[in-house]
């Protein structure tokens, strides 16, 4: 039955994210928010909602290993799975903003978030705090400094004419959804763990971040294989800072996360580093500002790498 519950769990996850997604652009567009400001925040909030309610409901319901670790997977998963199989299916062009912005302050956050958990063994609603303004200062920043011209394609136009009563439903799909799949994969996560003898903290590293992770994985290889698109690295690195800044800092504010597992700081916390740090490695190596297939199969690997020597303990 626990496998039962993380299956549904994942996929009402997907379910929400996209639903919420959805109602979040159409609400935006109500509101007269340009589609520049809705690409940049609501949509970067929206779909990190299952983490953010995975995450929540593990801190909640006395598993902190999964809060913690969920993150920190969906870090490694985004660019060992996602930046990597992407790569994969095309190259991925790597722009002056990577350099300058996106990658200095996504090491910036995942740093911080070490030193944090280093510190105490813990993540205090202070620190939670810090990291939710640097994320909110940095969203400002990405606002003002983003050109006129440039806009957002994950933002679908039509959903500016969507009616007052299709929002509404689709919030209430997305909520539910999000809520009633966070429970179950938990609940799925923590059974399975057990049943298997193996830690939270592995379960919530690697199955629920990867699960976590499915949407963006969907999304970029379906628009790197229809070339329809540019892969943005921006958009994933985004990922990550929000991950860290919005999914554990407002849990963290709501209360308090400690490190229950001491191999979230001496072994899963590094490989997020060493991820991090490897993405800016691959840029500068030939062909340089590009992340081709080799350089996205290596990444792949790597996570396989990091996959086996977690389940080897």
């Amino acid at each position: 039955m626990s496998v039962v519950f993380l299956i549904l769990g994942f996929v009402l996850l997907v379910i929400g994210g996209e639903f919420l997604v959805r109602a979040s652009v159409a609400l935006s567009f109500k509101l007269n928010i340009s589609k520049i400001v809705i690409g940049m925040t609501v949509v970067s909030f929206a779909t990190s909602a299952p983490e953010l309610l995975v995450s929540l409901n593990a801190a909640l319901s006395g598993s902190p290993a999964i809060a913690i670790n969920n993150v920190v997977g969906s870090n490694i998963a985004n660019i060992g799975l996602v930046l990597g199989i992407t790569a994969i299916v095309g190259a991925i062009a790597v722009d002056k903003s990577f350099y300058k912005v996106n990658w200095p302050v996504m090491m910036l956050f995942s740093i911080a978030l070490y030193y944090f958990l280093w510190n105490d063994s813990q993540l205090t609603a202070i620190e939670g705090g810090v990291l939710f303004a640097a994320l909110i200062a940095f969203i400002i920043f990405l606002i003002k400094n983003q050109k006129n011209d440039e806009v957002s394609e994950e933002v679908d136009a039509a959903l500016a004419t969507v009616s007052n009563f299709k929002i509404f439903i689709w919030l209430l799909i997305g909520a539910s959804a999000l809520y009633f799949g966070s429970e179950w994969l938990v609940k799925g996560a923590t059974e399975i763990a057990t049943l298997l003898g193996v830690s939270e903290a592995v379960i919530g590293v690697t199955m629920i971040a990867i699960g976590t992770s499915v949407p963006e994985l969907a999304a970029s290889v379906i628009a790197a294989a229809k070339q329809e698109k540019a892969i943005s690295l921006g958009n994933l690195l985004g990922s990550n800072i929000f991950n860290i800044g919005s999914v554990l800092g407002l849990t963290s504010i709501i209360k308090t996360i400690p490190v229950t597992e001491p191999l979230i700081l001496s072994r899963d916390i590094f490989w997020m580093l060493i991820f991090a740090a490897s993405v800016l490695v691959l840029a500068l190596l030939p062909k340089k500002h590009e992340i081709n297939k080799i350089k996205g199969f290596g990444l792949v690997v790597l996570y396989g790498i990091f996959i086996f020597l977690v389940f080897k303990g």
